[in-house]
């Protein structure tokens, strides 16, 4: 008769003696006080971290209640720990004069770190176009990495499929659409970029003159400082169209940036149910756009006399 010892599984002392609880409890995620001197930035981070005035209020929230939200960081193969999410929080507690920060040690690979950290952070207010921008494509890179799909392509075929755009910007409430547009402002010099980001060119046009060749966007810029104008819609359009034909050079630049721009549209619209509270449900449109200007024609006369006091 063969023995059977070699099919007899020992179980090792801690599995014997712990309990189920203590063994669950080893496999939660831990918070642990960091020194900030251990913390490192997470590689081309793309979101700044300002010295503003919601940054004034984090130092104080910090100083009178500590860091709420743990930082999330993964191990650095040079030491100490790269920090996934809570690059504000960091800088907050340096400036609130303290050593160390709560944190959650994960271990996780680029992508899986770079989806967290663009996550994390993409619904913040105040963010630039260029930030969510370059955090999109980050994040679109990593997708498609994790996918399987060849990592060196560029930005015109990652923007192609509108499918993976879509899940890019589901965190953010963004569709397809419009993550494909953000990112096409990578595209962009840096002072295009910065000149989205002061909101002097705006979106649209932005994402048509992305398609400019870098030596025509560095032509751009010196024909938007000769000009003192930077380009509406229609002219960024026929900029583009003038170089995908391959006719776009100084002049034709110069000619198409000193057009009288057409005068914007100046409508307002007040949706009904936003004043429909104001009047009897009897009242038309008509009757309440009357109310309104008469209430208008009262509200300026009375600021021309105080004007005159």
């Amino acid at each position: 008769m063969k023995s059977s010892a070699k099919n007899i599984s020992l179980n090792s002392y801690d599995d014997i003696f712990s309990t189920e609880e203590t063994r669950e409890d080893a496999k939660r995620e831990k918070v642990t006080d960091m020194p900030l001197s251990e913390l490192h930035p997470f590689p081309d981070h793309p979101f700044q971290v300002r010295d503003d005035d919601s940054m004034k209020e984090t130092v104080e929230s910090i100083k009178e209640y500590g860091v709420l939200v743990p930082a999330i960081v993964r191990p650095r193969a040079d030491g100490g720990y790269e920090l996934i999410s809570g690059h504000r929080r960091k800088h907050a507690c340096e400036l609130a004069g303290l050593p160390t920060m709560p944190v959650i040690v994960r271990d996780l690979d680029d992508d899986a770190a770079t989806i967290i950290m663009v996550d994390s952070n993409i619904q913040r207010e105040n963010i630039l176009p260029s930030e969510r921008a370059k955090a999109y494509k980050m994040k679109l890179d990593a997708i498609r990495r994790q996918a399987g799909r060849p990592s060196k392509e560029n930005s015109r075929q990652l923007v192609g499929n509108l499918e993976s755009a879509a899940i890019v910007g589901k965190e953010a409430g963004k569709s397809g659409r419009q993550v494909q547009r953000f990112i096409r402002l990578n595209e962009l010099t840096p002072q295009l970029q910065q000149m989205v980001d002061d909101k002097k060119i705006a979106m649209t046009p932005a994402v048509e003159l992305s398609y400019l060749k870098p030596e025509e966007q560095t032509l751009l810029l010196d024909t938007i400082e000769s000009e003192q104008a930077t380009p509406s819609l229609s002219q960024a359009q026929r900029l583009k169209n003038f170089s995908q034909e391959g006719h776009l050079n100084e002049d034709s630049m110069l000619a198409i940036m000193s057009e009288e721009k057409k005068p914007e549209k100046n409508d307002l619209t007040i949706k009904a149910d936003k004043l429909q509270k104001y009047f009897p449900k009897s009242y038309t449109p008509q009757q309440m756009e009357q109310i309104i200007i008469r209430l208008l024609d009262g509200w300026q006369k009375k600021r021309q006399r105080d004007q005159e006091r």
